[in-house]
């Protein structure tokens, strides 16, 4: 057995989802992705002396939306804490956070993983605002500091040690993502910074209870990114254990362009940062009047959209539940349907080659750029027999998904994918393939009918699998009964 088997990977995430607010946590400061560094800022969000911080009420509305939807408890009585540590892009010399009284506690996500459900259990949702950036690229001399990014207001998302491998961080990540977005909570997007995660990871042998000594890797901000830089990570404690090495509890970094993580500092720990109640900022209490209004607005939930998709579109159950468990790929189903009548074969399509191709590529359905109206047409042109469904997978599934938008009849023309109408040429076909196997038409025609599928491949063959296949079936059953 090789020496990573005989170790248990524990993991555990940390997500900071920007919210959708159009102004900052404690100020009215802009929260536009973009601007010109420094143009988002006031004396508020710089710290100038004499200054109060003012609670976005806009803020913990979403945390209690996003709170309900992933089964939490909602804590009635909350406060905000000062998260003292010095670093130049943050000039209070604190992060007003939230430290014994989160916002939210408990709850779970399911994900589905190699066709299981794994549940995910959360531990907290908290508040915060974000730091500044440090930019050091705008000069060989000196660092810049960008300030717009400070007081952004933040979803700390922290779940329990309870991933065991890179697959159901991955999956973790891709479903909270789609969550948060369907939610309005957040969009998401990971490139701007306003979605990104730490991982917590540690190793330990096989049957130990006590967790391993945890290192974080920092401000991640690819679900591709994630699951790298825990297989790497894992590998590098794995290695380091078993050459007598000692585990530091750090902070570490990913290079995506080496495929290496790199320590940054030694990892602080709760006491380091002095938390004490934010004397600026009165504590606040959520009432059950709130909590009922947030819920009226809240979407359908997944289970109710299992009903809706099942009432609507007379889907089976196991499709129903899996479009659900995806709201991206629930989407583009939806609005494939608007453009046509073959709702199973829309399903078909999004659940199988569509998926499948995601999943070959690392992509979510975040990152799909399918045009609705272009999958519906490709589906009308496969049911009206215009083309086959292998050759929509072999080479129009792969332009779509370069392409988004594409002229589907166009493109069948262009690329010669259409199955040929001339019944003659059909004729043809059949009539060779039976010419050429006689003692196989004997055969069959003693009783040995399974071959009906040994001729229907061979005249597809010779017809380039531009043909219908149903068609040509239905013409060697009319000449071998003659």
């Amino acid at each position: 057995m090789s020496a990573d088997k005989n170790y248990e990977m524990v993991v555990g995430l940390e997500v900071h989802a920007q919210l959708t607010t159009q102004s900052k946590l404690f100020c009215a400061d802009s929260t536009l992705f973009g601007e010109a560094p420094n143009t988002q800022v006031s004396v508020v969000s710089l710290a100038h002396p004499g200054t109060l911080p003012v609670m976005n009420r806009e803020a913990i509305q979403l945390a209690i939306k996003l709170g309900l939807a992933l089964n939490c408890t909602i804590v009635r009585h909350n406060y905000f804490a000062r998260k003292n540590y010095f670093y130049p892009d943050l000039p209070k010399g604190y992060q007003i956070s939230q430290h014994t009284a989160p916002i939210c506690q408990g709850g779970h996500l399911d994900v589905e993983v190699g066709g299981a459900v794994k549940t995910i259990r959360l531990n907290r949702i908290h508040m915060e605002e974000d730091a500044g950036k440090s930019v050091h690229d705008a000069s060989e001399n000196y660092t810049g500091l960008d300030f717009n990014r400070a007081g952004i207001p933040l979803l700390e998302i922290v779940t329990e040690p309870d991933i065991r491998s890179s697959a159901e961080a991955y999956a973790y990540v891709s479903e909270l993502r789609s969550l948060l977005r369907y939610l309005n909570v957040c969009d998401g997007n990971m490139e701007q910074g306003r979605l990104r995660c730490d991982v917590n990871i540690s190793v330990r042998k096989w049957g130990e209870q006590e967790l391993g000594t945890k290192v974080e890797i920092k401000n991640l901000n690819s679900v591709r990114f994630i699951r790298k830089a825990i297989e790497v990570e894992r590998e590098r404690l794995i290695a380091l254990i078993e050459s007598g090495g000692t585990v530091l509890q750090q902070t570490r970094g990913y290079d995506e362009v080496t495929n290496t993580t790199y320590a940054i500092r030694t990892k602080e720990d709760a006491d380091d940062y002095r938390y004490f109640a934010d004397p600026d900022l009165p504590p606040f209490s959520i009432t059950d009047e709130m909590i009922d209004s947030i819920r009226l607005t809240m979407p359908p939930s997944r289970k109710q959209r299992v009903e809706a998709l099942m009432s609507e579109f007379s889907l089976p159950e196991y499709d129903a539940k899996a479009l659900a468990a995806d709201t991206g790929l629930e989407g583009l189903f939806r609005a494939a349907c608007a453009h046509t009548t073959h709702a199973k074969a829309v399903a078909n399509w999004v659940l199988n080659p569509i998926r499948n191709r995601m999943t070959e590529q690392e992509l979510s359905s975040d990152d799909l750029q399918i045009e609705p109206t272009s999958m519906a047409a490709l589906v009308n042109a496969i049911e009206a027999k215009k083309t086959t469904h292998g050759m929509a997978v072999q080479q129009v599934l792969p332009a779509l998904f370069e392409q988004g938008a594409l002229d589907v009849d166009q493109f069948l023309a262009a690329n010669n994918l259409l199955l040929t109408e001339n019944k003659g040429e059909v004729e043809e076909w059949v009539q060779a393939v039976l010419d050429k196997h006689p003692q196989k038409v004997a055969e069959f025609r003693k009783g040995k009918k399974g071959l009906i599928g040994f001729f229907v491949g061979e005249a597809m063959r010779m017809a380039r699998g531009k043909a219908d296949a149903q068609l040509i079936t239905e013409k060697f059953t009319e000449k071998l009964k003659a």
